[in-house]
């Protein structure tokens, strides 16, 4: 563990720890040289003697430092410092996912798919620079305080490829794929099964896969079926269960082909929760997709990959385990066995049944028919086997067809109680206007729901039971559902203030489309967010377009530049800035290098470019120089004339005289050169016929005039 205020790499300061995982340890820094606050993380002890290992970890890392995405979380830097090898991060404030499914117990549909897709867009992006996470985990995810979803520790990923579960074997065995338990290669399929796990704790709030050790757990990927999520979540939308049911197949051909396509399926889910949109691949071969048999050459890989003990032997309690995990198996076959035989025996007693009871009602509808048929015939409603009648004796039901649009009554024969009408086509009225034309006919009208729909205008009636064309007896309710209008999505708050990706992202994931419109803001960074249109909240229909509208910095079309005011008296430094629109404040401080009265200090600092009405403090010299003593005893002058040196720019300038090893100031002002191309007043020294001259402008030493030779005169 580092102390706090150590220094990596002359130049992250360790400000405390704020996590460990397997093989490092996270701390807080400060980075003084870009100025920000940053993670480190640093590889523990244990690991830092193998070479292999630390090769593969900057090498990773380094890769990884390339990778910039919104939702992955930024590698600045590695490096190796008196044997502390680190990696710099973005350093993110919020927590884990993890912990975050520990708080809520399980999440949303909704919040779970978003999580997901914006993990796949980090997954996805690393994938296409060929970056294999293969550490997919909640731990390894963390969810800002503002919301945004970051996956985390691709610096050192690949480089843990088939150390994963030796260094941090719980947490990661029960998410780690098939192939990884095995030992074998891992690609980007192996990515999405653990995300499948992932997404399967969201949404149920516990791993498929679970055990008392490490080797229970990971015999169980290569053997076990999942158990399907809608089993402890039945309010599962069918399609995310699918996904979740893709991505977990132990099978890495019946897993999405890439990310990409799971992400494309994520979306559609939010739009067709039920829908059967989602393909997994059939069994192509026998027993493919079937439990797989672990070997005892596998069953020893896993255990010495879980312990670190390549010849180690199962302990008498894990022998123990296995037999009643044995035993327990056999007990429940038997069982299933048993229930099946006893299921078959219900199965042909249902069947005989079921014939006789279809009998009984096919026989007594025969009788019941031959009864009606002999009744009506003796009572003269039928003409079987008679003579044909007059016109005059028979009685006949008849119905007027007229080319008016309201359905007309189908009157029942006469002697009847109880008439009977077609149900008219109501799709398309409003509710008033199908119950004025239902009551014509004497059947009602009720509103039962309403739904919404791309065709069906608001208000009108989008469905019937029963429906156009039916005949029912007068006095029947019609029950409709009426349009609530096209669907809606409603425009995500919370997006002024974000990140231009960040928020084009979110808008996507809804199934909406943006536009981006850059404006000038005084107070929005560039490259985020001022408002959207139409505004958070509103309801669109899908895929309708939200212009985002970014800030692309202040306008400084009208600023001013601070001009250079150093060496000037106050009231001439006020006026300058009087004349280019800008006002000023005075406070003193003391300089023996300006003159008293003049400007020592400007802030902001001359060359700034600032907005019109900008105050500019200036800071006056109140120090006095003492008055010099004349030098009565002065043996030696130089009259030598000295010349501008290079470099000079016609600031103000301080001379002075070393000799002996003592510095002494003999002139402040501004340009000594100002009458002519040198400097020719005389200099006096006290002692030596040699000294040196040097020259500063504006406090910066800009040339030495070394040797100068002094003169000896009689005072």
């Amino acid at each position: 563990m580092l102390k706090e205020g150590i220094v990596l790499g002359e130049r992250y300061e360790i400000i405390s720890r704020i996590g460990a995982g397997g093989m490092a340890d996270v701390y807080k820094a400060q980075d003084h040289k870009l100025n920000r606050l940053v993670a480190v993380k640093v590889m523990k002890a244990e690991f830092r003697e193998d070479t292999s290992f630390v090769a593969k970890f900057q090498k990773e890392a380094q890769a990884a430092a390339k990778l910039s995405h919104p939702n992955v979380v930024n590698v600045y830097d590695v490096g190796e410092d008196r044997g502390l090898y680190y990696i710099v991060m973005e350093l993110i404030e919020g927590i884990t996912l993890k912990n975050y499914i520990a708080r809520k117990g399980k999440l949303s549909v909704k919040e779970a798919t978003s999580i997901a897709i914006q993990v796949s867009l980090g997954l996805e992006a690393a994938h296409n620079v060929g970056i294999i996470h293969r550490d997919v985990k909640p731990q390894n995810i963390i969810i800002s305080t503002d919301g945004k979803v970051k996956l985390s520790d691709f610096g050192i990923a690949k480089a843990i490829n088939s150390n994963t579960i030796t260094a941090n074997v719980m947490g990661s065995v029960h998410y780690s794929s098939p192939e990884q338990v095995r030992g074998g290669f891992s690609d980007a399929k192996s990515d999405i099964y653990s995300l499948g796990i992932t997404m399967y704790e969201m949404v149920t709030g516990r791993v498929p896969f679970d055990g008392d050790t490490t080797v229970a757990i990971a015999i169980k990927h290569l053997q076990e079926e999942i158990v399907p999520p809608s089993i402890y979540t039945p309010d599962l939308p069918y399609s995310l269960e699918q996904i979740i049911l893709k991505c977990t197949q132990k099978d890495p051909g019946r897993r999405y082909a890439n990310i990409g396509n799971m992400i494309d399926d994520l979306k559609q889910s939010l739009i067709d929760p039920q829908g059967n949109f989602v393909q997994i691949a059939p069994l192509t071969t026998p027993g493919a997709g079937d439990t797989t048999q672990v070997t005892a050459a596998e069953m020893q890989q896993i255990r010495s990959r879980s312990t670190g003990d390549t010849d180690s032997r199962p302990s008498r309690a894990e022998m123990a385990e296995r037999r009643r995990a044995r035993m327990e198996k056999e007990r429940l076959t038997r069982i299933r066995e048993e229930d099946d035989d006893e299921d078959d025996e219900d199965e042909r007693t249902s069947a005989f049944e079921k014939v006789v009871t279809i009998g009984g009602f096919i026989l007594g509808a025969v009788i019941i028919l031959i009864l009606i048929l002999f009744i009506g015939n003796m009572a003269g409603l039928f003409h079987f086997g008679r003579s044909s009648r007059t016109a005059e004796n028979t009685t006949t039901a008849t119905t007027t067809v007229t080319a008016t649009p309201t359905p007309t009554p189908v009157v029942t024969q006469e002697g009847t109680n109880t008439a009977q009408v077609t149900v008219p086509d109501m799709i398309g009225l409003t509710v008033d206007q199908a119950t004025e034309t239902a009551n014509k006919l004497g059947i009602g009208v009720r509103q039962t729901g309403m739904e919404a729909s791309e065709s069906i205008e608001e208000g009108r009636i989008l469905s019937q039971n029963p429906s156009n064309g039916v005949v029912v007896d007068q006095g029947t309710t019609i029950e409709v559902v009426t349009s609530s209008g096209r669907p809606t999505i409603a425009v995500p708050t919370g997006m002024a203030g974000l990140s231009q990706d960040e928020v084009e992202n979110r808008l996507l994931e809804l199934g909406l489309r943006t536009e981006v419109e850059l404006q000038y803001s005084d107070t929005v960074d560039i490259g985020y967010v001022i408002s959207v249109t139409p505004s958070e909240g509103s309801q669109v229909p899908p895929d309708s377009t939200v212009k985002v509208y970014v800030s692309k910095g202040v306008d400084q079309s009208n600023y001013v530049t601070i001009p250079d005011m150093y060496g000037v008296d106050e009231v001439t430094a006020r006026g300058m800035l009087e004349s280019i629109g800008l006002t000023s404040e005075t406070v003193t401080g003391e300089s023996d290098f300006y003159a008293f009265g003049q400007v020592m200090i400007v802030n902001p600092e001359v060359g700034t470019l600032v907005a019109p009405g900008t105050v500019v403090t200036l800071t006056i010299n109140n120090y006095v120089a003492p008055t010099p003593l004349p030098q009565v005893n002065s043996a030696y002058v130089c009259y030598s004339p000295l010349s501008p040196p290079d470099g000079y720019n016609g600031g103000q300038v301080e001379l002075v005289l070393v000799q002996n090893g003592t510095s002494t100031t003999f002139y402040v002002g501004a340009n000594p050169w100002a009458d002519g191309n040198v400097y020719n007043t005389p200099i006096t020294s006290d002692s030596g016929e040699t000294g040196e001259i040097e020259v500063y402008e504006d406090g910066i030493l800009i040339a030495r005039y070394p040797n100068v030779v002094f003169e000896a005169v009689q005072q």
